[in-house]
């Protein structure tokens, strides 16, 4: 990642929307949280494994940084905010993109659920928390005939997944002298709001201030994941992204109750203004096609006709 890759930009009362989506905080402490997500191999010794998150977390953030201004949350929490936004994906550290996309392509391709809620909706027998034991008991096998051995760091890539939250806790656990030393102040809704993807129902005794910012993560990490070519490609074999699919997934988040109209119109209205042009242009590594540019030029009228 280069210097260039980060940029915090002071607030700017100019009309040129991209400057909107920059980070609160320095951008020395940002490039050192990012390096959080670097993980030591486990199969070979003095190997790091780079963060491959990285700069999807960082334009992420930037993305949740512009909503939540729009939304006039306060200075001081907005910094909070895009810390955790940064940190969003910790519990995927030591991702290794070719098992992981092998993995997860093939539960795709099944519809078998990928997330905890999905899955205990589907099978609720399984103990709260079991999840990632109740797959491997009932698809290790086949997984092994198709020709992908799950020895622990294959479990390991399951776990990422269904069990994000207990990995992701680790994570923190194993960081926090490091946050302490870097002088962030780590508070219980940060971790919370990080989670909310996986489980929304961690978030029931917040605050409401705390599930909107939740909800702006979640639609601007989906945003840019369905906006990222080689996340796709890495992660599901996806040949291709699209803005309409990104926004109809977006639009089926909202019908399950996990975003709220406010943040998704926030959302459509700024990526309409162009608030999000470089940075998801930067996440598809080419222009935009004169047919995408029409469906985000209409996308404000579209989200007013959306039941």
């Amino acid at each position: 990642m280069s210097e260039n890759s980060i940029k915090c930009l002071p607030p700017t009362k100019k009309r040129d929307p991209c400057r909107t989506a920059h980070l609160s905080i320095d951008s020395a402490l940002a490039r050192k949280l990012l390096r959080f997500y670097d993980y030591p191999h486990p199969h070979h010794p003095n190997t790091i494994i780079r963060g491959y998150d990285t700069l999807h977390a960082l334009r992420t953030a930037r993305m949740c940084g512009a909503v939540a201004r729009e939304l006039e949350h306060p200075p001081d929490r907005l910094k909070q905010f895009q810390i955790a936004c940064l940190l969003h994906d910790l519990g995927r550290a030591g991702l290794d993109p070719p098992l992981f996309g092998t993995i997860w392509s093939w539960v795709k391709q099944r519809g078998i659920p990928t997330r905890p809620r999905e899955w205990r909706a589907l099978y609720p027998d399984t103990p709260y928390g079991k999840e990632t034991t109740a797959f491997l008991d009932q698809y290790q096998q086949d997984l092994e005939r198709a020709g992908i051995p799950m020895d622990h760091w294959a479990r390991e890539q399951v776990e990422m997944r269904l069990g994000f939250a207990r990995r992701l806790k680790r994570q923190l656990r194993k960081n926090k002298p490091r946050l302490e030393a870097l002088g962030v102040e780590w508070v219980p809704w940060m971790g919370k709001v990080m989670l909310y993807y996986y489980y929304p129902e961690k978030l029931v005794r917040f605050p409401r201030w705390v599930h909107q910012l939740a909800e702006i993560l979640v639609a601007c990490e989906q945003l840019e994941a369905y906006s990222n070519n080689q996340r796709g490609k890495d992660y599901y074999n996806r040949k291709s992204e699209s803005f309409k699919k990104a926004f109809h997934y977006l639009i089926l988040l909202e019908k399950e109750g996990v975003l709220s109209r406010k943040v998704m119109e926030t959302v459509c209205h700024l990526t309409a203004q162009g608030t999000f042009n470089r940075i998801l242009q930067a996440a598809r590594g080419a222009p935009f096609s004169s047919q995408e540019r029409r469906y985000l030029k209409n996308l404000t009228s579209e989200v007013k006709a959306w039941p």
